[in-house]
């Protein structure tokens, strides 16, 4: 669909991740270093921004279920009002992983579920790591 694509993440403030913003990049890069065209990064601000500095003309976001949508549309508004020369194009997640959240991944593996299928072999290895660590 893309020549380039940059998956990219924000360094929000506001939140206490499980992960650190190096740590989630270092996991990315691993899943995604088989696709030559996609390329991990990370902002700090507005996203229009880190795209135009990027020369991105498309913003691309997943949408899981309804309540996504909602929020994802008053962002899309927003960064149209932005940067009218950026398009979003939102993709439909399939309906196999529609449920999926960080959130509910790392209850559900804190608990002991299994999570196998759900997250990337890599990833799993680093939330067992890191559950170990906290025990």
């Amino acid at each position: 669909m893309f020549d380039r694509l940059i998956v990219s993440i924000l360094w929000n403030d506001a939140k206490e991740p499980l992960f650190s913003v190096d740590e989630r990049i270092e996991m990315l890069r691993e899943v995604v270093h088989v696709y030559p065209n996609v390329e991990v990064d990370s902002f700090h601000g507005l996203l229009v921004d880190h795209a135009s500095a990027h020369s991105a003309t498309v913003l691309l976001r997943g949408i899981r279920a309804i309540s996504d949508y909602e929020y994802e549309l008053q962002m899309a508004l927003m960064n149209r009002r932005l940067r009218p020369a950026i398009e979003t194009v939102f993709m439909m997640a399939n309906e196999t992983y529609s449920f999926i959240s960080s959130r509910l991944v790392k209850e559900v593996f804190s608990l002991g579920g299994d999570i196998s299928g759900l997250v990337p072999p890599t990833v799993e290895a680093r939330l067992q790591r890191r559950l170990a660590k906290v025990v």
